[in-house]
């Protein structure tokens, strides 16, 4: 594995990528997210093609660069570089790397740990506290600008390295259970290029301390200061210890006493399950408790690490792991000053990984409510502000009336637009837009949509009764607006009608789904039945049908000034074993240009005479109805069918044989 490091002129401008074999990357200012080089204006859009093969780098400058690529000090329009190689753009360095197989040595120790709370940092004062502020003052931009996690890790990895002075790598890793790079959506984030810390001869054998189950830990994104590590793995106790506490470790490492072979040695696997640290060859002496402690490094030139877990809904086990080493000529008995030295650091990174938690947990809670904003009305979601969102979205049974409306005229518009999908799809969306608005400004939850049909409810998460007036407002604005554009002509809209079922029962509402997809709906018979209401609504030609439990709770809780129902007949459903009593919603008779409050009434006792079977009865007073009516149409033929007679063995139940 290669790497191409981007280095420019402060320290915070700079990442690390790893090169793929044998394909051709690009580096420029308007390229890619991973091969932008955003702070250096002198790169153009498209600068320089480069192409990996083992052992080598092939750069070629692109016709449209602006500005010289300088590779051993002289300008240059190809170029091959090999591992360590440098070129540079402007003020910004590229550096070549390739990976050296690591050797593995047995036997370094742990020579101290210490677990971090936040109080006992609390105290410590700051080293460098101008620079470390202005580090912690990119943050809230860096998160807010980051497009994934690799991208944030990329910029936490670089003010790390700015604000610890004494840092030698940095890195954002993650806690999974093993395989989980193929499961890395469980987790919400990517895991390209993620190096996986393996177990290694010396690693313990289980989890660590506090933490079950089979778990790896992988390296998001890392980087180091000087550009010497070839590669980077690590310790998987220290990551583990710190994430089963909760706070911040510190590892502190010795070597073995042996001599371990030569100094190129760069790997080594011990038995506090750390992977890749490498002696130095230097000997230390002092204080006897600590000797011998001749000096080690966790990768060439490392003496110690601490992790940070970062605290966070969004992205579960992630931490921030920070190495470096001491001063040269550091006697043993100096190592308490310098853990002492290290709290500042440790405090830092504790407070970076606090505004991380912090704006990541807020971002998350904004993305949830935004989502949750297409489904859920703006009322409800400020009554609910601070609940516990788990709690409030759990599915329960309860009381529920639920709104279905499906579009008329769709599949004649498929079959005219067929060369046009994409704009009719944008028309469904508007028109879904219309019914949609209509049942969240009323206080209703957006269920579903299926296809050309919305669902909405009432009845949860809050049970806020009486909320029948809020239905019917909201379904007869569908029903209006609808109207409007079909007599204005809308050219988008203007073919649509709608219909719309509306049924009242117990349902189970809340967060339904599997482990896989999740979604807020209902679930139960009463969804089919206004499913089903909503099909009848072109069988009896009138736009808005209830049940009869809806139309109760209507003339008993919704003034005739929002809304009016008249009973309109007695229905088996398709699908549906008992019969059911059908009303049609009306709007109050001040808006009403075809109904009065005596059509109704004219309209219901026919109604009652028509399920005695005393059609003789019932056909005049249908006669007497507006010829508008399409509502008292259907009867009419009904009994005309029947030579005006009711049927031998009648019930007053009229059997729907569709949907």
């Amino acid at each position: 594995m290669a790497d191409l490091v981007a280095q420019g002129e402060k320290p915070h401008e700079r990442w690390r990528r790893t090169l793929p074999v044998g394909e051709e990357v690009v580096v420029g200012r308007a390229v890619s997210t991973a091969w932008a080089v955003p702070w250096d204006p002198q790169v153009s859009r498209r600068h320089v093609s480069l192409l990996y093969r083992p052992g080598l780098l092939f750069l070629r400058v692109l016709p449209e660069a602006r500005n010289p690529v300088y590779y051993r000090g002289a300008e240059v329009q190809e170029a091959v570089l090999r591992p360590n190689d440098r070129f540079v753009i402007g003020a910004t360095t590229f550096t070549f790397l390739e990976d050296i197989p690591l050797v593995h040595v047995l036997g370094a120790e742990l020579m101290h740990r210490e677990v971090f709370r936040p109080e006992h940092l609390e105290a410590v004062s700051f080293h460098s506290s101008d620079r470390r502020l202005e580090v912690l003052s990119r943050l809230p931009e860096v998160i807010a600008r980051a497009a994934d996690m690799t991208q944030l890790s990329t910029s936490l990895v670089s003010m790390l390295l700015s604000g610890i002075a004494l840092a030698e790598l940095a890195a954002v890793v993650r806690l999974v259970p093993d395989g989980g790079a193929e499961k890395a959506g469980v987790f919400g984030v990517s895991v390209s290029g993620v190096c996986s810390a393996s177990k290694q001869p010396g690693d313990l054998a289980g989890p660590g301390p506090g933490v079950s189950g089979a778990i790896s830990v992988e390296t998001i994104y890392w980087d180091e200061r000087h550009a010497r590590f070839s590669d980077f793995e690590p310790s998987r106790r220290l990551v583990r210890e710190a994430m089963a506490q909760g706070q911040t470790v510190l590892h502190v490492w010795r070597r073995p006493v042996e001599p371990v072979g030569p100094a190129r040695v760069v790997g080594i696997g011990n038995q506090d399950g750390r992977t890749g640290l490498t002696p130095s060859g230097k000997q230390l002496s002092g204080d006897s408790s600590l000797a011998p402690r001749p000096e080690f490094t966790m990768q060439e030139g490392v003496d110690w690490a601490f992790c940070t877990p970062v605290k966070t809904a969004a992205f579960s086990g992630l931490a921030l792991y920070v190495a470096g080493s001491w001063p040269k000529q550091v006697e043993a008995v100096a190592i308490p000053e310098l853990i002492q030295t290290l709290k500042s650091d440790m405090k830092f990174a504790g407070i970076v990984a606090a505004i991380v938690g912090a704006l990541r947990n807020l971002a998350e809670l904004e993305r949830r409510q935004s989502q949750l904003r297409q489904f859920l009305p703006q009322s409800l979601l400020e009554r609910l502000e601070g609940s516990n969102w788990e709690e409030v979205l759990a599915p329960r049974e309860t009381f529920v009336t639920v709104l279905f409306c499906d579009l008329r005229g769709f599949s004649r518009e498929a079959e005219r637009q067929a060369e046009n999908l994409m704009g009719l799809l944008q028309r469904v969306g508007k028109a879904l837009g219309v019914m949609s608005r209509a049942i969240l400004r009323e206080g209703g939850v957006i269920g579903d949509f299926h296809g050309d049909a919305a669902m909405g409810f009432w009845g949860w998460p809050l049970v806020e009764r009486p909320w029948m007036g809020s239905v019917c407002r909201a379904a007869l604005a569908i029903q209006r607006e609808f109207e409007g554009m079909i007599a204005s002509e809308h050219p988008e809209l203007g073919r649509f009608q709608v219909g719309i079922g509306i049924a009242s029962g117990r349902a189970v509402a809340g967060k339904i789904g599997t482990e896989d997809q999740v979604k807020i709906t209902v679930f139960g018979p009463v969804v089919n039945l206004a499913s089903r209401l909503e099909g009848l609504t072109k069988l009896f030609r009138v736009p808005i049908l209830v049940d009869e439990t809806s139309a109760q709770a209507i003339r008993k809780e919704v003034p005739t000034t929002v809304a009016r129902v008249r009973r309109l007949a007695r229905v088996r459903p398709y699908g549906i074993k008992s019969s059911v009593e059908i009303a049609e919603l009306r709007p109050p008779a001040s808006e009403d240009p075809i109904l009065s409050d005596e059509h109704i009434r004219i309209y219901e006792r026919a109604l009652d005479a028509f399920i005695e079977g005393r059609w003789a009865v019932a056909y005049p007073l249908l006669r007497q109805l507006p010829p508008e009516d399409m509502g008292a149409d259907f009867l009419i033929a009904f009994i005309v069918q029947h030579n005006r007679q009711a049927p031998p063995g009648w019930d007053g139940v009229i059997v729907c044989q569709w949907k």
